[in-house]
């Protein structure tokens, strides 16, 4: 078990080794895409910061040169400006100087249109790099953000990770504990197996000399007592002459009585059963003294009428069964003649069950439809119905079994040997469904009862008819269980096999003396099964006798009754001294001396004319016939022990046997034992590596997440100083 807990537990570290591995793998591969990623956005940076760079000295260049051409200009506007008087005071003579500066300012005006252009291609420029930078810092925020957001999940996992890691680490470290301690007690265990076997070992070799040269002994008296053996061929076999067996005889007479019981108390029950239910067919729904039945019922009461002619057969039909079964007979299924006849009686009463379920059927709904039919008593009615049908269909399955049992006396190939026994336990699973269906019609039935007996029109015949009714169903439920043993538990079993073997009381007295008691139970049942059937039909007859008393003492007066009730007083007076008398006249008398006890009748009755020497010899002869008793108690207890010294013998032989069984139990546990220290050995090693390899894990995964915070802390760094920049720009 330990092993297999071990085995599972290590099982499960490796798959989540695995887990934690695949997962590991998956963040490097991140991370690296991350860095590579940052690389790249780094080179971006530093190509933009370039361009930036370049642009802003252009951009400065042409400020200074704008400046210098705006200074330029301004010289030149106001050289124009002094220019202009003197022109109009000497237009004539600066006629070529005028030329030179309309030359000049052409050249002027040329060169300043080309500068403005230049300087608003450089704006253009200008603002599309800044609108660039800002997009590209935007990004590159943004990209920083979900890398920050990506590295604290990161984070997360490592450290749910890492508990892991110390949790499994700290698990492994107490089950390594608790297995060096179970090491340990399976060493002690083992050593004293090693010594328990080495004991069992040597008698095992004394043993085994002793059976192998009792085993030479009866080898060889089969070889020179049995010359030869003839029952190799099974058709052969077949036609060998039963040998006659008085204990399977008796056995088998047993059984059959046993089964003559049990049909006596189901066909009394049947009986009773059949002909109380045609008595309240003709009571309820309807009474047939004050108004006509259906014709239905006139017809299933008909049919009830005759129930007698199919019943009785059962019980005619195994009593010529178990008459047939003696002694001196050899009764097997192929003898048992017998038996057809009582399966062909069982075959006509289920036709006739087969005939009384319709109109039983229909004669429960009819109930079900009269007004009188509450909801509660046509559901009992419904359960009833369905009861009738599984008792129809129990008897027609007990039949059928029957009728195969029966098969082997007519038609020996009919039945297989092979099959004997698994029809015999279909007869048996046959009798439980009947027992069982009788439980369900007694309970039903008792039910319905109670709830008729509460209707306001239920009469006096109606609840007696129900009682009888009810305690025939009950008749049949009890006969119906009589067949069904309880299972005994397997250790009691054994005790009473061993208190079996050990006995000395003959099994053929026990026998005798199980069929007796049995035969006694049976009257006795018979007789409580007719007295109880008597007490209610008394029970009738005395309320009755009362109801008739009663209308008498209407109509003739109270004095009469007085006169009689003092006669039988002085009548049951007189016969009480009568008897007081006669036992005062028969009872003995007793006296006692030092020689013995002698008993006689009373003073009035004076023995014969003998001597007082004939009464001491007869006293003396009971003393002598008391000692010799004595003596046959003693030589019987005698035997009694010489009994219990073989038992105990038998005792010891199981005993040895048992030694022998607990050696082979011993040589397994051994092996066990060896094989466990092994897988422990293995488990040790292997529990070892993996810590190794897991602490290895760990620092490896350490290092790699502490050059992961280094890249994040240098990219926030960066991040931040280009910010810091893009706000100065």
């Amino acid at each position: 078990m330990a092993s297999a807990e071990l085995q599972g537990k290590y099982q499960k570290l490796a798959q989540e080794y695995s887990k934690l591995r695949a997962q590991n793998q998956v963040l490097k591969k991140g991370v690296v895409d991350e860095q590579a990623n940052s690389a790249a956005l780094k080179e971006q940076l530093k190509m933009k910061d370039q361009s930036l760079r370049k642009l802003q000295q252009e951009m400065d260049s042409l400020t200074f040169r704008n400046l210098q051409l705006a200074k330029r200009v301004e010289l030149l506007q106001d050289e124009l400006a002094l220019s202009e008087p003197r022109g109009k005071k000497n237009k004539k003579s600066g006629e070529s100087s005028s030329q030179l500066s309309q030359e000049q300012k052409s050249v002027f005006d040329e060169d300043l249109q080309k500068k403005i252009e230049e300087n608003e291609r450089l704006h253009i420029q200008f603002f599309e790099a800044d609108e660039q930078h800002k997009h590209v810092e935007a990004e590159l925020r943004s990209r920083l953000a979900t890398l920050e957001t990506e590295a604290a999940q990161h984070q997360a996992v490592v450290d749910g990770l890492t508990r892991k890691y110390m949790e499994t680490i700290e698990k492994l470290q107490n089950d390594k504990a608790k297995l060096e301690v179970k090491s340990q007690t399976l060493e002690k265990e083992a050593k004293e197996c090693r010594l328990r076997t080495e004991e069992c070992q040597l008698q095992l070799k004394t043993l085994h000399e002793d059976l192998s040269g009792r085993l030479e002994e009866s080898l060889s008296i089969i070889n020179e007592k049995v010359p030869f053996n003839d029952t190799k061929y099974s058709q052969y076999n077949a036609l060998n002459v039963p040998l006659h067996n008085r204990r399977h005889q008796l056995k088998m007479r047993d059984i059959a009585g046993q089964a003559l019981a049990f049909v006596q108390d189901l066909v009394t029950a049947l009986l009773n059963f059949h002909t109380y239910t045609e008595q309240r067919i003709q009571i309820f729904p309807v009474d047939s003294a004050i108004d006509t039945i259906s014709p239905l019922n006139q017809k299933f009461s008909q049919y009830l009428h005759e129930n007698a002619s199919y019943v009785r057969p059962l019980e005619e039909g195994m009593l010529h069964l178990f008459e047939s079964i003696t002694e001196d007979t050899v009764t097997v299924l192929e003898t048992t003649v017998k038996l057809k006849t009582f399966s062909e009686h069982l075959t006509s009463y289920i036709c006739f069950l087969r005939k009384i379920l319709p109109y039983q059927l229909k004669s429960l709904e009819e109930e079900c439809e009269s007004s009188l039919c509450t909801s509660a008593l046509r559901a009992r009615n419904l359960e009833l119905s369905q009861d009738m049908k599984k008792m129809t269909a129990v008897f027609e399955k007990l039949q059928t079994y029957i009728a195969l049992l029966a098969l082997p006396s007519t038609e020996p190939d009919g039945l297989l040997r092979t099959n004997y026994s698994s029809v015999l336990t279909n007869v048996g699973a046959a009798l439980h469904g009947f027992h069982d269906v009788m439980k369900d019609i007694s309970k039903h039935y008792s039910q319905k009862a109670a709830i008729e007996h509460e209707l306001p029109t239920a009469t006096q015949k109606l609840i007696t008819t129900n009682d009888c009714i009810l305690s025939s169903v009950v008749a049949l439920t009890n006969g119906a269980g009589k067949p069904l043993l309880e299972s005994v538990p397997y250790e009691e079993a054994l005790a009473n096999r061993r208190i079996l073997l050990s006995s000395t009381e003959s099994r053929e007295g026990l026998a005798q003396q199980v069929q007796q008691s049995l035969e006694k139970i049976s009257k006795l049942e018979q007789e409580k099964e007719h007295w109880m059937l008597e007490a209610q039909l008394a029970k009738i007859k005395l309320e009755k006798e009362n109801q008739r008393i009663a209308d008498k003492l209407k109509n003739t007066g109270s004095a009469q009754l007085v006169g009689l009730a003092q006669e039988n007083a002085a009548v049951s007076n007189t016969a009480g001294q009568d008897e007081a008398t006669a036992k005062a006249v028969l009872e003995p008398i007793q006296s006692t001396s030092l020689i013995g006890t002698l008993t006689r009748t009373s003073d009035s009755e004076v023995p014969d004319v003998e001597s007082r020497e004939d009464l001491i010899k007869n006293h003396y002869m009971a003393r002598i016939v008391e000692l010799t008793s004595q003596l046959q108690l003693a030589d019987s207890k005698s035997v009694h022990f010489y009994a219990e010294c073989r038992a105990l013998s038998k005792r010891l032989a199981l005993a040895e046997k048992s030694k022998e069984a607990l050696t082979e139990e011993m040589k397994l546990a051994s092996q066990n034992i060896s094989r466990l220290q092994d897988e422990l050995t293995t488990t040790k090693r292997s529990y070892e590596d993996q810590l190794s390899m897991m602490s290895d894990h760990l620092c490896s995964m350490n290092e790699t997440l502490s050059k992961q915070r280094e890249e994040i802390d240098t990219l926030k760094m960066s991040s931040k100083g280009n910010s810091k920049k893009n706000k100065s720009r």
